[in-house]
């Protein structure tokens, strides 16, 4: 992966129309301002009931968007990121429609994870209980299938997301086959997405347990054998996500995003400090997806071991986004919305901040300066702002984060000075040498933070003030002794 930011982005929702449309922004306005794109599902439907996370035909592009020939043009000009959505697969897929019409007689039947397939000689409430699952309840759908036969199927999101048997050779052929359509397309990397929960074992949590951790390493392992890189994507203790990083090629720094703002709103970058001292280099920095803000990444662990963050501080950074907010991210957030997820606040980065265009671009700076590949999540990119109304008719807490943006609204965002703003420096981060070489970071006080990248003579230096707040970035120029500066604040 090119060691430039990269975009994180929905097609339709930035471009207004299709693969054609997004190669046409990325090579206008856009022009060099990004090394490489992930795009968000795009296969046959985006609009489920989980916006393309649960797809109907894995290896399909939704033809409102395009096919994979656009794709693969699209590859030409900038490195590609697709989703390897591994834990499960539609209701309405061909396969799960062939095993509800024939059941046991299905192909399919083993491919399906149900109770007794995962539990043959019953649970106890204890078993029960310790399964790990990202929104309240236990993850089965009492499901009465088109025989008439009635199963509780593992359904680790919700009911229409069926979980595979990901070691059956239907569910190893299923995974097999969307790589191979992706490596047809010019795909260079995959994000394995939710894969900690693909595993399942009686008397575990059922997440990133210890045959969890093989199984990415075999399907990284065949990756790899066809040319992709991957990404892991686990909201998870952050020690395990430094165990994580050492067997795959990319892993997310969720911590980051929660760890920036509670520096901001608290002018104290210590807990930042140190974890940057420990965390993964191989990281992905975001601080925005089409996910909420993550805070279990800097709590403590199941068995009470410190997170990043104390509980206090951790409640305090969820108050203050929804103080800085308006209230809008409680409104997304939780029993709030439908997508209970337990440990993210939906609401946008720049409203996270509470619009405050110098905070946004300090922790744009720090992401950006921070070892790791950037990537800006397309709402991000335009300093937007929380959706209400798609909030409002969807009922869905993510979708605060996550606007249809039209060409208009996409040509005023980049005339905004915040996004001009974040473009220059964007722009610095891809193309200077230093980024190269190897970061040190320093502190003076709790409110002060010094990254400085250095390669032979090339360096560049952001030093931040967040009791100000301010922050300035220098860089060497091409001219001996000569750097540049851009001021934020």
């Amino acid at each position: 992966m090119k060691n430039q930011v990269q975009l994180i982005t929905y097609v339709d929702r930035l471009a207004s129309g299709g693969v054609r449309e997004l190669s046409a922004l990325l090579d206008g306005p856009l022009a060099g301002v990004f090394g490489g794109a992930h795009l968000l599902p795009f296969f046959h439907p985006i609009d489920g009931s989980d916006a393309g996370f649960d797809p109907i035909d894995h290896t399909m592009v939704d033809p409102r968007l395009g096919g994979w020939d656009d794709l693969r043009a699209l590859g030409t000009k900038a490195e590609l990121m697709a989703d390897l959505i591994v834990n499960h697969v539609s209701s309405k897929s061909p396969q799960f429609q062939d095993y509800s019409q024939n059941g046991a007689d299905s192909p399919y039947a083993g491919m399906f994870l149900t109770y007794d397939r995962v539990f043959p000689n019953g649970a106890t409430e204890a078993d029960l209980l310790r399964i790990y699952r990202p929104r309240p309840g236990l993850p089965f759908a009492y499901t009465t299938l088109a025989t008439g036969e009635k199963r509780l199927l593992w359904t680790t999101f919700t009911p229409q997301q069926i979980d595979i048997d990901v070691s059956h050779p239907h569910g190893k052929g299923y995974l097999d086959a969307i790589l191979e359509r992706f490596h047809a397309a010019g795909i260079t990397s995959i994000r394995m997405d939710a894969v900690g929960y693909a595993i399942k074992k009686p008397g575990t949590s059922c997440f990133m347990i210890p045959e969890t951790f093989a199984f990415i390493a075999e399907l990284t392992e065949q990756a790899r054998a066809l040319g992709i890189e991957v990404l892991v994507e686990v909201h998870s203790y952050y020690a395990q996500q430094v165990e994580i990083a050492r067997r795959v090629d990319w892993v997310y720094d969720f911590a980051l995003p929660p760890l920036l703002l509670h520096a901001l709103f608290q002018a104290d970058a210590q807990p930042l400090i140190e974890w940057l001292a420990v965390r993964p280099k191989n990281a992905i920095t975001v601080l925005d997806t089409h996910d909420g803000i993550g805070v279990i990444d800097v709590g403590a662990d199941a068995s009470g071991k410190p997170g990043l963050l104390k509980p206090a501080e951790i409640n305090n950074l969820v108050e203050t986004i929804h103080e800085r907010s308006k209230g809008e991210s409680r409104q997304a957030t939780g029993a709030a919305a439908n997508n209970l997820d337990l440990y993210q606040v939906n609401c946008t980065y720049y409203d996270a901040l509470g619009q405050n265009d110098t905070e946004y671009l300090m922790a744009r700076a720090i992401q950006f300066f921070v070892p790791g590949i950037p990537q800006v999540y397309y709402v991000g990119l335009l300093a937007g702002t929380n959706d209400m109304e798609l909030l409002a008719r969807t009922s869905v807490g993510r979708d605060i984060n996550r606007h249809y943006y039209t060409p208009g609204e996409v040509a005023d965002a980049l005339k905004k000075p915040v996004v001009q703003k974040l473009i220059e420096i964007i722009r610095m981060r891809n193309a200077h040498p230093a980024f190269g070489g190897e970061a040190t970071v320093e502190s003076a006080a709790a409110h002060d933070l010094k990254i400085t990248w250095k390669l032979g003579s090339a360096w560049a230096r952001l030093h931040e003030d967040l009791a100000k707040p301010a922050a300035t970035i220098e860089y060497s120029t091409v001219d001996a002794g000569h750097s540049s500066t851009i001021h934020i604040g």
